[in-house]
């Protein structure tokens, strides 16, 4: 009897396991696997000498069930850099909010060293904000210091993520903005491009507006 009974729980296991993975194997294989890669549409670039560098990044993992796309923008300015990375994830699970905002904190930590930035970590930030009317985000803020041929300028940096239900994916947003030339009075303006909204999220005075860079992200 004992037999017989070992003998159906047996079944019924492989029973399960058989339609877990066929649930699997059918998510995998009959889901939309193309990758919307997110970018902002040039209307809110053209008014603030932001552009399209051009600059493109993209691979995939897992037999191509895994991708990811990256698109670069940059400031017209000699004397206060700036830029902001767009990198758009589609995985075969979409990430949870912890694996987002740690995947965010390493891309800025990440992101600072290859542009000489030292970060300070007494100024860190984090927080929520709802962009484009419709995503609740999480980002992180710190202040740092720009090192170039013995010049040290004050930048801001900040990370910001969200996943986007319509087209599947997981964005990350990686934006800096160099305040200072030479030492000169702080100049936010390009800073202000990055991150303002209509709630004044950022505390940046008169900066309110709906035609913030990372704000008007189009992820679908």
């Amino acid at each position: 009897m004992a037999s017989r009974c070992e003998g159906r729980e047996n079944r019924f296991y492989i029973v399960i396991a058989v339609f877990i993975i066929s649930l699997i194997i059918s998510t995998v294989f009959f889901s939309d696997r193309e990758l919307t890669a997110a970018y902002i549409s040039h209307e809110f670039l053209d008014d603030a000498n932001w552009y399209d560098s051009g600059d493109r990044d993209s691979g995939s993992n897992f037999l191509g069930l895994e991708k990811w796309a990256s698109y670069t923008y940059k400031v017209d300015d000699d004397f206060y850099n700036a830029s902001l990375s767009i990198t758009s994830f589609k995985t075969l699970f979409m990430m949870s909010e912890d694996d987002l905002i740690s995947q965010t904190s390493n891309t800025i930590i990440e992101s600072a060293e290859e542009l000489n930035i030292t970060l300070d970590e007494n100024s860190k930030i984090s927080g929520s904000r709802v962009v484009n009317l419709e995503h609740k985000t999480m980002y992180i803020i710190y202040n740092g210091y720009l090192t170039n041929n013995g010049v040290t300028e004050k930048v801001k940096i900040i990370g910001e993520t969200w996943n986007c239900a319509v087209s599947g994916t997981s964005i990350v947003c990686i934006g800096y903005a160099q305040i200072t030339s030479n030492s000169s009075e702080e100049k936010i303006t390009h800073w202000a491009k990055l991150v303002i909204d209509r709630e004044g999220t950022f505390g940046l005075g008169e900066y309110l507006g709906e035609d913030g860079l990372i704000f008007n992200v189009k992820c679908h």
